[in-house]
């Protein structure tokens, strides 16, 4: 499993946004220089945080990025999903089928790997909506040590 640009980046410019200071927010060329990447790609980035009610814009020629809602509303689930998607939903079968006849999996009546990503997903999306950008807009020293009691108090019930 490997985590996008879109993901990691995009979950960066909005951390930086999260911990300004300032009441005009992080303008695009603000973000790009601290980030080190591309006006166009923090453009982009900015939009899809925008879309996905993460953060917003303030007007005028100073103006810039902050976040549209309170960091301890916005859970890690949301963000990743809004970036970069699901790293398993059904689609995946479809365009991975191993076989030649178009969208009929070669396994479509017994396939393990299918209840396997399933899991992993279902493990996942409750993990990361137990951590907010609250948890993770603190220094890494303080980050980490909620993110292991998360971790230490974190069990997925899995129904069937």
């Amino acid at each position: 499993m490997k985590i996008t640009a879109h993901e990691e980046y995009g979950l960066r410019i909005l951390l930086r946004i999260a911990n300004c200071k300032d009441s005009e927010g992080l303008s695009i060329a603000q973000l790009s220089e601290t980030e080190g990447l591309s006006f166009a790609y923090v453009a982009k980035m900015t939009r899809l945080l925008r879309l996905g009610d993460f953060i917003k814009s303030t007007p005028g020629n100073r103006g810039g990025y902050l976040l549209a809602r309170s960091a301890d509303s916005i859970a890690m689930k949301e963000v990743i999903k809004n970036l970069g998607g699901d790293l398993f939903d059904n689609e995946f079968c479809n365009s991975h089928n191993g076989g030649d006849v178009p969208r009929l999996c070669t396994n479509s009546a017994d396939c393990s790997a299918r209840t396997l990503w399933t899991m992993l997903q279902l493990v996942m999306d409750e993990f990361l909506e137990r951590i907010t950008l609250k948890d993770l807009i603190r220094p890494e020293h303080e980050s980490a040590v909620i993110l292991k009691k998360i971790l230490e108090n974190y069990k997925v019930e899995v129904n069937g």
